[in-house]
């Protein structure tokens, strides 16, 4: 098994794929980004931003164990 250098660099992602991944419109997640309640957007230049997938997923992750549990 071949191992590269970048094996263990963080994916980055676009606001697409992060509404994609979260099931949020890209408004939805401008929204939360204006007030800190979104992973941080990673800057790529003028115009261009990204997100760590890792970040993304463990924020859906975290909103899915804090909803309340029904009763069996």
């Amino acid at each position: 098994m071949t191992t590269h250098a970048n094996d263990n660099f963080p994916i980055l992602i676009s606001i697409k794929d992060a509404a994609s991944l979260t099931s949020l419109s890209r408004p939805q997640i401008n929204v939360l980004r204006g007030r800190e309640e979104f992973p941080a957007a990673v800057s790529l230049g003028d115009r261009r931003i990204a997100f760590v997938r890792a970040e993304v997923i463990q924020w859906t992750q975290a909103r899915i164990a804090a909803r309340p549990q029904r009763a069996a």
